[in-house]
Order: C-alpha cells, then structure tokens, then sequence
C-alpha cells in the first residue's frame, strides 16, 4: 500500500485547496487631471474693456485707446494731466472727439479700480514682485498725487516717499523745468506773433536775450562765433565767415516760400516777410542755427551786401587787414547804407522795399534812426547856407 495513501487513509480529514487562485491584476495607473488655466491674481488690474465697463466709454474709443498702446495698468499710473495729453493725441491722430461723459467716465472707471486694488491691499495699494504689473514706486506716486491734492499743492510740487525719493524727486524737478521752459516758449511766441519786428520798443539787445523764435521748449545749439573774413576765405578754427553769414539770409529766403507755398494751401493767410512763423519753420525742419536774434542783428551787413557788393567787399578786405573783430564790421556797415540811402532822400524804407532780397526783411530800427538823424543834419546845413533860420525844436 502507497504509504501516501495510507496517510490519507489515517488522517480523513483535510483542508480543500481548490484550484489555485490566479494572479493579482494590477490597478491600472491613474489618469492625470486635465490642468486648469491659473487664475490670474486678486489683485492684478482687470482687462481695460472690463475697467471701464459700465461706466459709458464706448468700445470704439477703448480701441482706439489701445491703438495707441496703453493699458490698464497704464492708466491706472497715470495722473490727470498726462490723461488729458493721452485724449489730446486721440483728437490728433485720430480725429477722435471723447464725449464729455466718456471723459468723466473713465475717470470715475479709473478711480473705483484703484479703490478695488487699494481694498485688496488693507488700504495699501503696493505693486507685486511676481503677478501684478504695477510696481510700487507708480503706487507710491499715486499715493503722493492724492495727498497732494488734498493738501492743495501743485502736481510738479510733489515729492516721492519712497526708497526711490532721490532719484524720483530729481525726475520730477527736471520734468517741472521743462514744463516751465515750454510755458515760457509758448508765451514768448504768442506775444511776439502779431507785433512788427522792426519796432515795438525793443532793442537788438532785448531780442538777443528775448531768445530766437525757434521750436517751443527747444534749445537752440550753439553756434561757432563770426570772424571777419574776406570774399571766398574760409574761416578756420571753429569759426564761421561772413559768407557763410549771407548764405543763412539765402536760406531764410527759401524757407519764407515753403511757408508761402504750404499757407496757400491751405487756404491760410501767407507772410510777405521774414517773421516768427518762418523761424519757427526753420527749426522744426531742422535748421536750428537761423534764429532772430541773429539774423536780426546782421541783417543790415546783409543789406549792404546786396545793394554795393564792391563797398562791402573793400570793408571786408579793410577790417580784416587791421585785425578787426565782427563787431566793429557791424557797426561800420551802418555808414554806408545810410549813404546809398541819402541818394534816395534818406528813406531806407524805400530802398529795401525796391530790392527783391531786402523786401522780405524788415528795417532796423537803429539803421532807420541813423538816416532821420542824417536827414535832419543835411536840412540844417541846407537851411544855414540859404541864410535862413532853422525852425525851433519841439518842446514835446
């Protein structure tokens, strides 16, 4: 007998194994869950469409604004007066005329989303490092602009608190020396459209200082000083010859018929003369170095030039010999012009107006001076060699 069933047969009872258990079926992996976009931060400005919804600014006028390049967070730096700039730019690039409740509007839109970031904050409206895309020194300006009107200061008045308070506060004082180089400009300009350049009180020396009638808030580059040179010499060492002198009066000529020519087109009233609007030209097409108060100082050089080039040339020639400086080749230019005028029965005014060169230039006034002076010495010459009394002085 197999001692294994034997053993079976001895022991009856015994556990069922059954078929073996099959193999565990591993989890299948888990899926990864779909990535949702981050949300931008609570306190990141909102889109500008969204800014200034409901608040009357219509979608045409948000397009144009961002045709420009400005943003939300853009706006929300700015202060009053720089908005008013941005609206002046929709009005001349785009012909774009905001409606006064569009103006009102995207302030007050301005303002409530300021208060909502400011809210946010605890009361402390401070840009982030990471999300948001206005940094604190554009908060801290703001802050300082509120305080400011509060208090009833000026806008260019204020000072920075921040870290930055240094080089902010120099930003702010050269930004405020502009403003009051531009204003000053403008005011110059404006009283100086109307009045007669040849005229009016003041002196060349008053012009001089006056400055040019160039671009507004433009400084005028210096100029290397005149020297006394002779016909075709040119000047060295920096300097400038007298040629080069008569040739700006040449220049200015062409520039009064481009702003002839550009008035006529459009339909507005033209200079005859060289006046403030063609200065104004020259230094917006770039020829900052024409200016009135030059041009005006010598324009009576200039004149001589053009009426006896000889006796101009001989001056030259003479002062140069003697090492004379150009100032006194100014003054010794006046001589011979009021000479040529005396032919004419001492009115320079005429002899300019008959010139087509000196036409568009106006008479100076101490040229105009010299010739009543001659004029009143030649009729007392005349009066005492026909034996007759001179008539007595005005007392007024």
């Amino acid at each position: 007998m197999d001692p294994h069933d034997a053993f079976l047969a001895a022991h009856p009872f015994r556990w069922d194994l059954g078929p073996p258990a099959p193999a565990a079926v591993p989890p299948p992996p888990a899926l990864p869950m779909p990535h949702s976009p981050p949300l931008p931060p609570a306190n990141a400005p909102r889109e500008l469409e969204d800014l200034v919804a409901g608040y009357g600014v219509r979608g045409s006028t948000v397009a144009r604004i961002s045709e420009l390049g400005f943003t939300a967070s853009t706006l929300l730096v700015m202060t009053d007066r720089e908005l008013d700039d941005m609206t002046a730019a929709l009005a001349g690039l785009f012909r774009w005329d905001l409606l006064i409740g569009e103006r009102f509007g995207l302030r007050a839109a301005l303002r409530a989303e300021r208060g909502r970031l400011m809210a946010l904050h605890g009361g402390r409206h401070h840009g982030h490092q990471s999300g948001s895309t206005i940094d604190g020194a554009s908060q801290e300006v703001l802050s300082n602009e509120r305080d400011g009107a509060a208090s009833g200061e000026d806008d260019a008045g204020r000072i920075m608190l921040s870290g930055k308070k240094q080089k902010n506060g120099s930003a702010a004082r050269k930004a405020k020396k502009a403003r009051r180089k531009k204003v000053d400009g403008l005011r110059l300009d404006h009283m100086q459209e109307d009045e007669r350049e040849d005229g009016g009180g003041r002196s060349e020396s008053t012009e001089s200082s006056a400055g040019g009638g160039g671009g507004v808030g433009a400084e005028r580059q210096r100029e290397h000083p005149f020297v006394v040179t002779e016909p075709g010499e040119v000047a060295r060492a920096k300097k400038n010859g007298l040629d080069y002198l008569f040739h700006l009066y040449e220049q200015c000529r062409l520039f009064l018929l481009q702003v002839q020519s550009m008035a006529k087109l459009h339909g507005h009233k033209s200079p005859t003369k060289v006046t403030n609007q063609v200065f104004r030209y020259a230094s917006k097409v770039g020829a900052s170095y024409i200016n009135k108060p030059k041009m005006r100082h010598y324009v009576h050089c200039y004149a001589l030039h053009c009426l006896d080039q000889e006796a101009s040339d001989a001056l030259r020639r003479a002062y140069k010999a003697r090492g004379e400086n150009v100032g006194a080749w100014r003054q010794a230019c006046y001589a011979p012009l009021v000479d040529i005028a005396a032919g004419h029965g001492f009115d320079v005014d005429a002899v300019f107006a008959a010139h087509p060169r000196l036409a568009i230039w106006y008479v100076p006034t101490r040229l105009r001076q010299l010739c009543h002076q001659a004029r009143s010495a030649h009729d007392a010459a005349a009066a005492n060699a026909n034996g007759a009394m001179p008539p007595p002085p005005p007392m007024f």
